[in-house]
Order: structure tokens, then C-alpha cells, then sequence
């Protein structure tokens, strides 16, 4: 007996393209292509309108109602999801940094500070004596609370809404004789420099000023040597300020910087090469890092 062949069903046919008509789209597609094939190189939207034939407006314009979000905002999450993948996959976040790009020569220099340290006297004073000004002002990474004295910043911490007293009680009791002042008009300028990169200039440095223990104030000291795009583990600092063994005494230190971002404590990595914690939240600290690679990409 011959065996029978099984019957075949038909396949349905497309009756017409479902591919979206018109330029718009194509031009899109290619956007979002070149994005995703070249976010290592970071591109700027005057790079990707060049690409795909069009100002760099109108790519602004056509990408955001098609996508939902800005070419550059896709590259950021472009960017993102490939170091989650690359640090999910184990790889130390130093490595994760040059595996995307963002630490090629010639880049955007970091934040340009210079610093003095308040005198051992000061800081055992608990503040007593000091008039420190404060006020909230919002930010790429939640609501920021700025702390200033007559001498230049003092303190910036992060928060959400509805925890803003939490965030001013957490900063105040470092410093509990000092003498504290709402005043934005004084913080204001501050905010404005702190978090617009185009003023990050070496001629007009931001003055800060560190209150701490001695040893606290040699690990900041280290984290501001640390460049945008690098990373450096605890030990990494334990070994510049002349103390290999003291990685848990840097942890901490790290962790009680009272001049978030600036001093760049998110940067500090466990020796492992995971995140680690970060006293305003992980998610904050992702973010930050996330923010500063758009910020190379640009440069």
C-alpha cells in the first residue's frame, strides 16, 4: 500500500504591504537603524539628520511623534539597555564603560570643581558657628537639595516629592549646631551650574567645600579624580589615599558623601564590578550613570 502524502494547506496570502506608506516612515526606520547599529559612537542628532536626509529639527520633530521620545532619549535607552546586558552578563562596569564608548579620547572633561576642606576644629564643632542656606530645586534625577555656605557648596542631595524633610533631616543632622536658612535665591545659581554641562568651564570652576573626618575627606578627594565614563572600586581608592586594607572604611565614606554628584560617589564600584548601593537609591544611581554617557555622546 502506497502511503498517502499529507495534504498541504494552503498559506495565506497578503493581500496588500503593511508596510507603512510614505517617507516619514522610512525615514524613522533608518534613524532608529543607525542608532542602534552605532550608539557605541554616541551620534548626534545633526549625525543621524545627515544620515537619513534631514534637518536635524524636522528628525527631532518626525522621530518624537513617531517614537513617543527623542532621538536622543532612545539613544540613552539604547545605550542603557546594552550596559544592563553587559553587566548582567557579569562584565565589571570599568569594562562595561569602554565596551560603550564612553571613555574615547578627546571626551567631554568632567565636572570642574575646586575644593577646601573645613579645618578638623570645624568638623568636630558639628557645624556650631556655620550658617548653612538651602533650598530645592528640580533636576535630571528627582528633586535636589542644595546646601551652601559663604565659602561655596556644601551639601546636594537627592529626593522625591513628599520626602523633601526626610532628605533636609538626613543632611541637617551631619551638621547639627549649624545654623540653617531657607534662601533658593542664594542656591539657585548653584542648581543652574551644577547640572547644565555647558557651564562646566576650568576658568569658572564651582567652589566646594568639604566638611568631614580627615580620612572621609582624602576618599572624596579621590572621587573627584575619578573621570566621567571610568569607574573605581573600593580598593582601587583604599590604595590611593595610602591604605589598601581600609576598603570597608572607604565603602562607608563613600556612602557618607554629603556632595552627591559632584563628588562623583557614583562612580564607586564593588570590587566585583556590581553597582552597588548608593545612599539616594540604585535606580538614582543608574540613572546618573545613564545621564553622564549621553552627556560623552554629545561631547
Amino acid at each position: 500500500m502506497t502511503a498517502s502524502m499529507p495534504t498541504m494547506k494552503p498559506q495565506p496570502v497578503l493581500e496588500r504591504d503593511i508596510t507603512p506608506e510614505g517617507g516619514d516612515y522610512e525615514v524613522v526606520r533608518r534613524a532608529i537603524e543607525k542608532i542602534s547599529l552605532d550608539y557605541r559612537d554616541q551620534p548626534s542628532l545633526e549625525v543621524l539628520a545627515e544620515a537619513v536626509g534631514e534637518t536635524p529639527n524636522g528628525l527631532q520633530k518626525l522621530f518624537t511623534r513617531w517614537a513617543g521620545l527623542s532621538p536622543k532619549a532612545f539613544l540613552q535607552a539604547v545605550t542603557l539597555d546594552h550596559a544592563r546586558r553587559l553587566l548582567d552578563s557579569g562584565m565589571p562596569l570599568l569594562e562595561t564603560s569602554f565596551e560603550l564608548g564612553m571613555s574615547g579620547p578627546g571626551r567631554l572633561h568632567d565636572l570642574f570643581v575646586t575644593h577646601e576642606a573645613m579645618s578638623p576644629g570645624d568638623y568636630k564643632s558639628r557645624g556650631a558657628g556655620l550658617t548653612i542656606r538651602y533650598g530645592y530645586h528640580i533636576s535630571p534625577f528627582g528633586i535636589a537639595l542644595i546646601m551652601v555656605t559663604d565659602r561655596g557648596l556644601a551639601g546636594l542631595a537627592f529626593t522625591d516629592a513628599g520626602e523633601e524633610r526626610a532628605a533636609l533631616a538626613d543632611m541637617t543632622g551631619r551638621w547639627p549646631n549649624a545654623i540653617y536658612v531657607e534662601d533658593m535665591a542664594a542656591t539657585a545659581p548653584y542648581a543652574a551650574r551644577i547640572f547644565d554641562p555647558a557651564q562646566w568651564r576650568s576658568d569658572r570652576p564651582l567652589r566646594v567645600v568639604m566638611i568631614g573626618t580627615d580620612f572621609q575627606l582624602r576618599v572624596w578627594e579621590a572621587l573627584l579624580r575619578v573621570p566621567m565614563g571610568r569607574a573605581c572600586t573600593y580598593s582601587d581608592i583604599a590604595g590611593q589615599i595610602g591604605q589598601p586594607t581600609a576598603s570597608r572604611a572607604v565603602g562607608a565614606a563613600v556612602g557618607a558623601n554629603p556632595l552627591s554628584f559632584v563628588v562623583p560617589c557614583h562612580r564607586a564600584i564593588g570590587k566585583s564590578g556590581a553597582l552597588t548601593g548608593y545612599h539616594w537609591g540604585l535606580t538614582r544611581k543608574r540613572a546618573i550613570l545613564g545621564w553622564e554617557a549621553g552627556q560623552l555622546g554629545a561631547a
